[in-house]
């Protein structure tokens, strides 16, 4: 399967491919051999971050992969304390000089910092994307209210807001704002760190499909207009089951009796500096 011969989110003048693959906590030799694996099986949207301490690694399993770069769609993200305009600007050549690369297709504020001005995080941002640093820009962990303020002050648009989303999580606020403003959302910890995955719901389902309970979920969320997955694994085995999401679809019922899984307590990355969750 070919990049041409998938789907891709159009948000906002982006095109972003409906699968990627996430690399947090993957290092050393284990991300470049995730990468390059990925890479071979046919993912083509790469996903990292300044905080992950792997641009390096990531960096080198695209260089080793033998994929032409213009194929693969890298976004990275910005940390919490590289948010003011004289420090956004000199982490993102970092990051570049890191990956090996002269552009990344999208940058990402990882998370809101209250103690930088969002308008004076904004502009920077929206500057490195007119020195053709990246080609796309957005935002990470915003809720609502805090995602229309970043789209009103950032000069250039927004393609993403990436964000938790899994079958016990209900995005539907942020998701729903997220199509009325052209965005992407971009499920992170798409299997719920993998409490999902013994599921009755999510197995009876699958096994109706005659897959698994990983491509089952994977499927419900990029089955949804406007929403990207980026599972992570380390495990080539895992990563190729993660990818083989294309050749079935799930009935309206059975998205609706995922949707219905969804609990309270759902949320599993809630740090200190998190915001006020919609």
């Amino acid at each position: 399967m070919t990049i041409d011969e998938r789907s891709c989110v159009e948000a906002n003048g982006a095109a972003i491919p409906v699968l990627g693959f996430g690399t947090w906590q993957l290092e050393g030799e284990v991300c470049v051999d995730a990468v390059k694996c990925a890479l071979e099986i046919g993912y083509r949207h790469i996903d990292t971050a300044q905080i992950y301490g792997n641009e390096t690694e990531v960096g080198e399993g695209l260089a080793g992969s033998g994929v032409d770069r213009d194929s693969v769609f890298v976004t990275t993200k910005v940390w919490m304390d590289q948010m003011e305009e004289a420090r956004l600007q000199g982490s993102v050549e970092l990051s570049l000089k890191r990956l090996g690369l002269d552009w990344v297709d999208l940058l990402l504020i990882h998370w809101p910092n209250p103690e930088v001005p969002l308008e004076e995080t904004m502009a920077a941002l929206s500057e490195v994307k007119r020195f053709g640093m990246t080609r796309h820009i957005g935002i990470s962990n915003f809720p609502v209210a805090l995602m229309e303020e970043a789209i009103a002050l950032a000069s250039a648009p927004l393609v993403t807001n990436q964000v938790e989303y899994h079958p016990h999580l209900d995005q539907s606020v942020v998701l729903g704002a997220c199509r009325r403003d052209g965005l992407a959302l971009t499920a992170y910890s798409p299997l719920g760190r993998g409490r999902l995955l013994s599921d009755p719901v999510v197995t009876e389902i699958a096994d109706a499909h005659g897959k698994g309970a990983n491509q089952v979920i994977l499927r419900w969320l990029i089955q949804q207009e406007s929403v990207v997955a980026i599972p992570r694994s380390g495990n080539p085995d895992h990563i190729e089951s993660n990818f083989d999401i294309f050749d079935f679809s799930l009935s309206e019922d059975e998205m609706a009796r995922i949707f219905s899984l969804a609990e309270p307590g759902g949320r599993m990355t809630d740090p200190d500096w998190a915001p006020q969750w919609d």
